[in-house]
């Protein structure tokens, strides 16, 4: 392998290993025999999907317990707002437009993560039930303690998915999320035996869960790896030109288009307002918190919708059917029955938008699967769709972009050598 790519995929674990230390970093105050009652008489809820997502950061009260989720909310409310206004679209796609952009999704980050620390640490004060047992200091200086605390823990993701994205291999953020989700595995497996062999659960359901599970992977990897291939023919000029270069004969279209960012999206928009939620009094307030149980109805029904939403929403983003066929004019190619321009960007919306149908509705199958697992089997969240299709789903990326840079460093080489 070259040089390069292992150092890139040396770069990627080692801001990995960091961010599973960071998961043991506990905020300070905090009574950890209280704390792990109270997880564990509420892991079925939105904790313990929270609890997932971080890398069971959250029962250890860590300093990322918040894990990267409000990053991504407060990049969801940028994508929506970039759609919305002509201004901040505009900011998006100009070079130095789009370091104040992200910058923008940085501040916002640091908001959400202050409203998101100051409710769980409020939230806290009721654990125990005898005048917050489970906070060993006084409450004001652990609600100052725990919010600088996580929005530290917070914005050191965000730098660490940002590193990995500019210096290692794959999607950072992504990756991240992947990491939080593997590292319970061993655990969730150990669990599930550890229940077959005290007779809390039987070997019928186990063997019902792994069938499921692998199913669900085999499902997510054939559909992922589905493209429509739209067949491209070029004036013979370009094809003279271009003789000892390799002219892609067709337009790759993936059945997913979305990729893994509507599951992430839609999970990270339900959570939040449930973290909230939950540090109020409020009875109206807890029974719309309730309403957002994972476990329940309720999230699951929009989840689904939300998934749908963000599918559509995010592959208008990603395919952008005008440019495609502007570029495609631009090099003389051409859509055989088509003329190119507008025709051939109508075509090719028509096809993304038929793609884009059932592969929203793909996901959103697949993501409501843990909650038909825990209805019916009693299963963790861990071996829930919408873990196992990001789990899928980022190793299927973050492999195609390590092959993309062998390919890369080989056409490198050749080209040095003058072959």
């Amino acid at each position: 392998m070259n040089r390069a790519i292992l150092n890139k995929i040396l770069i990627t674990l080692a801001f990995l290993f960091a961010y599973r230390l960071l998961s043991y970093v506990p905020i300070p105050g905090v009574d950890p025999s209280a704390l792990k009652q109270f997880f564990d008489a509420n892991a079925g809820g939105a904790l313990g999907l929270f609890n997932t997502f971080s890398g069971h950061a959250v029962e250890r009260l860590s300093i990322i317990s918040l894990g990267i989720m409000p990053y991504i909310t407060a990049s969801i409310v940028m994508e929506l707002l970039s759609a919305t206004f002509t201004n901040i679209g505009k900011m998006k796609k100009e070079r130095d437009g789009m370091q104040k952009y992200m910058q923008i999704i940085r501040y916002l980050t640091i908001f959400i993560t202050i409203i998101q620390a100051g409710s769980v640490s409020y939230g806290l004060n009721s654990i125990g039930g005898h005048g917050g047992n489970a906070i060993l200091i006084n409450m004001s200086l652990f609600v100052v303690v725990s919010i600088f605390s996580m929005l530290a823990g917070t914005m050191l993701l965000v730098w660490i998915g940002e590193q990995i994205t500019q210096k290692g291999i794959g999607n950072g953020i992504s990756l991240i999320i992947f990491a939080g989700i593997v590292s319970g595995i061993p655990s969730a497996i150990g669990a599930e035996f550890n229940a077959v062999s005290v007779n809390d659960k039987s070997i019928l359901s186990l063997i019902g869960i792994i069938v499921v599970v692998l199913v669900t992977v085999f499902i997510i990897i054939y559909i992922e790896l589905g493209e429509r291939r739209i067949p491209v023919s070029y004036a013979r000029k370009v094809i003279m030109q271009n003789q000892n270069k390799r002219i892609m004969n067709y337009i790759p279209v993936k059945l997913n288009l979305s990729g893994v960012i509507p599951p992430i999206f839609a999970s990270a928009l339900l959570v939040f307002p449930s973290t909230i939620l939950h540090a109020s009094s409020n009875k109206v307030l807890l029974a719309i918190a309730d309403f957002l149980n994972p476990a329940g109805y309720g999230y699951n029904i929009l989840m689904f919708i939300f998934i749908i939403f963000f599918s559509f929403f995010y592959s208008s983003i990603v395919f952008n059917s005008k440019d495609i066929a502007d570029n495609l004019k631009r090099q003389n190619g051409y859509i055989p029955g088509l003329r190119p321009g507008e025709s051939t960007a109508h075509y090719l919306n028509k096809v993304a938008g038929h793609l884009t149908f059932w592969g929203a509705l793909y996901l959103a199958i697949i993501s409501t699967v843990p909650w038909l697992l825990l209805h019916f089997m009693g299963v963790p969240f861990l071996f829930g769709g919408t873990s196992v299709l990001i789990v899928v789903q980022v190793a299927i990326d973050t492999m195609r972009k390590i092959e993309a840079q062998i390919y890369m460093s080989k056409y490198q080489t050749l080209s040095a050598v003058g072959i």
